[in-house]
């Protein structure tokens, strides 16, 4: 008894049908679930904070701490 040969013709494309579609959803569902996980999430962080930041309120902070070269604190 021997063994049945290996069906090698088509076998790309035979293998290419089962596996594109799954390949396919995978990627769209991986990229929906980042979409929901991280970049969403992000965006609503970085409304918040810029809901209640005050740059003027930063910089006269920055300003008295002396990180600015071309500006002095108003002590002195």
């Amino acid at each position: 008894m021997s063994l049945p040969k290996p069906l090698m013709r088509g076998l790309l494309g035979k293998r290419l049908r089962f596996h594109l579609p799954i390949a396919f959803t995978l990627s769209i569902l991986a990229a929906v679930a980042f979409k929901y996980t991280v970049t969403e999430p992000r965006k609503q962080a970085y409304a918040d904070f810029y809901k209640q930041y005050d740059a003027t309120k930063e910089f006269k902070a920055m300003r008295e701490a002396g990180i600015f070269e071309s500006v002095r604190p108003s002590g002195e």
